[in-house]
């Protein structure tokens, strides 16, 4: 999921349901509080039920399953997915993009669904920089040499990445939460008891026992995170299902495992991706044009003003009130008009 920080603002503030609106200010601006009349920042179960017909293509060391929404000769817009979530994320935002004539891709990161490793010996590794090498790799398979890239948890991180470390394979960016680049050093430096307690699952994660447990109480255990990370946000049990059924991929719980140990440098990463790392860790910052989204769950880093040195091309930031974590199938509508935008920046 989100950085520690994020999270525990968010749980530490009780995660409270304000009133349904979002902001949008002029490029270059913060102004969190304006209402957006009209906005469509429903939170339930959606209006699409499903992704279509999942395709394959090679994506480096996977073999990538992805949606594929609208025309193919269509800008391109690849839409990046979190833990514990799934492509579905984006059941409701693709269809509204695609009928504005957007060529939209989403993904299974690695250890989801359908996605799969080529070889047993390759090592289930889930640092950010593998996961966007895998991104990149898709993008060549598809030749798409540069498109809008939209995310939030795990896939803003990974969108900031890429926008950070290849900018030139990035029109534009849409992060929720902002800059969440994972920075090894700054994840050793201990919080506030009441922010660690925010992050229980992070240690959980650090033992075996928390390895087995989650092996074996995936469903309720990230039945549990939606509710928590998302409390105003009145999802149905078909609704979390259908995303569900991508975390019994067999190197899921590898997967997520290690990207926990490694963000609390328990566990290595892997040679190939240390310059990419060391390049992030150094303080990259994000020239392609940006709009970054906040919600409730960012608590009070909800303002953008943590994170606003990081964007140095042009730039908003838009709060939505009343949302939770995973906003673009809370808020499809606001999430997708971003994406717009984005690219007109």
């Amino acid at each position: 999921m989100i950085s520690r920080r994020r999270f525990t603002q968010a749980f530490a503030a009780g995660l409270a349901a304000t009133s349904l609106a979002a902001c949008s200010s002029p490029a270059g601006t913060t102004q969190p509080g304006t209402k957006q009349p009209g906005a469509d920042l429903r939170a339930g179960s959606g209006e699409h039920t499903s992704l279509g017909t999942i395709k394959h293509a090679d994506a480096g060391a996977v073999t990538m399953a992805y949606a594929e929404f609208g025309p193919a000769n269509g800008k391109p817009v690849l839409l990046l997915h979190g833990w514990p979530y799934d492509p579905y994320s984006y059941a409701d935002v693709a269809p509204l993009l695609a009928a504005q004539g957007f060529r939209v891709i989403v993904p299974f990161l690695r250890g989801f669904g359908p996605t799969v490793f080529k070889s047993a010996s390759t090592i289930r590794n889930g640092q950010q920089t593998a996961i966007a090498r895998d991104v990149v790799a898709l993008m060549d398979t598809l030749k798409i040499s540069k498109a809008i890239l939209g995310g939030y948890d795990w896939g803003s991180r990974t969108a900031a990445v890429i926008a950070a470390l290849w900018p030139e394979r990035c029109q534009a960016v849409v992060p929720v939460s902002g800059y969440i680049v994972a920075n090894l050093k700054a994840n050793l430096q201990p919080l506030p008891p009441a922010a660690e307690l925010g992050w229980w699952y992070q240690y959980y994660f650090a033992t075996e026992r928390g390895r087995a447990g989650y092996a074996a109480n995936r469903h309720d255990f990230n039945k549990l995170i939606w509710k928590t990370a998302s409390p105003t946000w009145n999802f149905d049990d078909a609704t979390y299902d259908r995303s569900a059924a991508a975390f019994g991929n067999p190197d899921h719980v590898a997967i997520v495992v290690h990207n926990y140990r490694w963000r609390l440098s328990l566990a290595p990463g892997e040679p190939q991706y240390e310059a990419y790392e060391q390049k992030l860790a150094a303080g990259a910052t994000i020239g392609v044009p940006a709009i970054t989204l906040s919600s409730d769950f960012d608590g009070a880093a909800k303002d953008g003003k943590a994170y606003r040195a990081k964007f140095t091309g042009k730039y908003e930031h838009r709060i939505l009130d009343g949302i939770g974590h995973n906003v673009p199938q809370e808020a499809p509508r606001p999430f997708a008009q971003a994406i717009v935008d984005a690219a007109k920046l």
